[in-house]
């Protein structure tokens, strides 16, 4: 762990921008971070907690995995998704929208979604997780300059997300912590596999091996100011890490002219391989590669 410590720290040491990171081992437990109870912007990684949310509103019975749900002309004005571009009326069912809403970010759904369950029961719930630094303030987030305040932005912690991930992946075998999340396993289960079928993969994913899965949610900050992913990774079917990144105050261009949003991303890549490196284990990697061949 130690190691992985260092070439994480090494990687967000000389940049120009602030990094925070959550990760936890999972076989051992073992737990680091850097700037972890640090506040920072969530852009779209917010949407595991909405999710979660509204799967304890689908197991409280106020809603239900099968309801209607029309995207309306009044979500589609964002710029984050598909439903953006696409007709307005069309009706999909609730388990669908919660699916656009983590695998393409799409915000005609979550808009809808958080209008549905109220900032408010949002705010409760994530506080009652255990998520006490996390903050959601829009259904939708305001089209405002790069350089917009913390107290308007929807906000969290990489601690908080490495936590809420760390529950969700527990409580898909443990009756008692899927009951702390207001959820049963099942939707836990169903959880995590929304958040595998991410399509978003050019942060965490993108220097793994083949072998690899990530369960995450990116998230984008307005106008390129964050870069941020938060995941669980596995090798195989095997959890092994989570890795939580944010970023903040990213420039416009970095001094050899790449963007700062997409030099954020490399970083992020960058630490997910390393992590991955540090907690895989190669006999496991040539057995899923033999596999994959037959």
């Amino acid at each position: 762990m130690q190691d992985v410590i260092a070439k994480l720290n090494a990687l967000c040491e000389d940049e120009p921008y602030v990094t925070g990171w959550y990760l936890q081992d999972l076989e051992s437990g073992a737990m680091a971070d850097r700037n972890g109870e640090m506040v920072f912007p969530s852009a779209s990684t917010r949407k595991i907690s909405i999710m979660m949310a509204a799967l304890a509103a689908v197991h409280a019975g106020t809603l239900s995995l099968d309801d209607p749900f029309e995207i309306e002309k009044q979500y589609q004005d964002n710029n984050s998704g598909v439903f953006q571009f696409l007709s307005t009326g069309i009706t999909i069912s609730f388990r669908d929208a919660l699916t656009m809403m983590i695998i393409v970010s799409d915000n005609a759904c979550t808009g809808k979604i958080v209008d549905i369950l109220g900032l408010d029961a949002i705010n409760a719930y994530t506080r009652r997780v255990g998520m006490v630094g996390s903050t959601h303030r829009f259904n939708i987030p305001p089209k405002t300059g790069r350089e917009h305040s913390l107290e308007e932005a929807n906000t969290t912690t990489p601690a908080d997300v490495g936590r809420l991930l760390e529950l969700i992946l527990q409580g898909t075998t443990d009756e008692a912590v899927a009951a702390r999340l207001g959820v049963t396993t099942d939707l836990c289960k169903l959880a995590i596999d929304i958040l595998l079928r991410q399509r978003l993969t050019s942060r965490l994913p993108n220097q793994l091996p083949t072998e690899a899965r990530v369960a995450h949610k990116t998230g984008t900050g307005v106008l390129g100011r964050n870069n941020n992913d938060a995941g669980i990774v596995f090798q195989g079917d095997s959890p092994l890490f989570i890795l939580t990144v944010y970023t903040e105050h990213l420039p416009v261009n970095m001094p050899g002219g790449t963007s700062g949003y997409l030099h954020a991303g490399l970083m992020i890549a960058k630490m997910a391989k390393a992590a991955y490196d540090a907690f895989s284990d190669p006999a496991k990697t040539e057995g899923l590669k033999q596999a994959a061949v037959v």
